[in-house]
């Protein structure tokens, strides 16, 4: 690299650094033309899929329709077929990308972009498709997720449809613990509308073990533990809670209470230790709470997820976590 002195005030100028690695040339092509929605998303996926198929380099001329008016391929069908190459089931955009004006020259902008790489000896259309990939499910990752009442729906099938979007999201995102932060901090919150200041919160990431806590929340006596899949693990720490003269609680998915409640039996606690279905203690709750019509209910569960957010800021680092009301109307 050389440095050229130019002639106002002797200033260094440093000439332009090529990227480093294909990734790097790749965030920047992205970080240049705004590839970060879902519809800009669907555009690099389906043109890196034609390059496999037809070959580098591409002819831009090609990937048009036979009217010129739209990129080939650029649908719904055609992008989950991608995402499905790598367990992605959610639908990135139902006009799956639809040609804009726009579009066209993005199309042939990114076609040279690769023609260009491609001559390079570190091209490898399976790394750039995993670069796309990546950028979708940091896409699915940032989005909040939606608490969704349906007025003609039971708050149940309200809860059970946002666990679902946590499991789909934890899926996609293999080793993460979205379902469990999700869980535990619904929680959090509900015994923050309760208790108030008594309760402390941690990061879903952080062991009991080593803490000098007894379970995900410490209450007086009450040492409260939540968990997606109860296992012997979990037991044994309710049978050291009985031992040290607390009463264990167990709050989990509706699959997990008989779990929790077979183990229970088998290592003779079965009659000491509470277990709740996490779906039916949190619609009791939101309906006993001047449940009495729809707008007051919004309301009670306004005030959860307000909690919830708070929690989520103030111990996570995963602002994605969130999550947002959206209200539908009566049909």
């Amino acid at each position: 690299m050389t440095d050229e002195i130019t002639a106002k005030g002797f200033e260094i100028v440093e000439e332009p650094q090529a990227p480093a690695t294909l990734e790097d040339a790749l965030l920047a092509f992205a970080e240049q033309h705004g590839v970060r929605t879902k519809g800009t998303l669907c555009l690099p996926l389906v043109v890196t899929d034609h390059a496999r198929s037809m070959g580098m380099p591409l002819d831009p001329a090609k990937l048009r329709t036979g009217r010129e008016g739209q990129v080939l391929g650029l649908g719904k069908a055609k992008v989950q077929t991608i995402l499905g190459r790598h367990g992605i089931t959610r639908v990135l955009a139902e006009e799956g990308g639809r040609t804009t004006r726009g579009s066209l020259g993005m199309m042939s902008a990114y076609v040279s972009f690769l023609n260009a790489l491609a001559e390079g000896e570190a091209f490898d259309l399976d790394r750039v498709e995993a670069f796309w990939i990546g950028r979708v499910r940091q896409f699915f990752a940032a989005k909040p997720f939606a608490f969704r009442v349906d007025p003609t729906l039971s708050i149940r099938s309200a809860l059970r449809h946002l666990f679902a979007q946590a499991e789909a999201r934890q899926k996609e995102l293999p080793g993460t613990m979205v379902l469990g932060a999700i869980l535990q901090h619904l929680v959090g919150a509900k015994l923050a509308g309760d208790y108030g200041k008594l309760v402390a919160h941690h990061s879903v990431s952080t062991k009991d073990e080593g803490q000098a806590r007894p379970g995900d929340f410490d209450l007086g006596d009450l040492a409260i533990h939540v968990s997606t899949a109860p296992g012997e693990a979990l037991i044994r720490k309710c049978q050291a809670n009985l031992a040290s003269g607390q009463r264990p609680i167990i709050f989990t998915v509706g699959r997990g209470v008989a779990l929790a409640t077979g183990l229970a039996e088998n290592a003779a606690i079965g009659e000491r230790l509470d277990v709740f279905d996490i779906e039916q203690w949190l619609a009791a709750d939101i309906l006993s709470r001047q449940g009495a019509s729809n707008g007051e209910r919004l309301e009670v569960i306004q005030a959860l997820l307000a909690r919830y957010n708070e929690i989520i800021d103030a111990v996570e680092t995963d602002p994605s976590l969130r999550i947002e009301l959206a209200t539908l109307s009566s049909r």
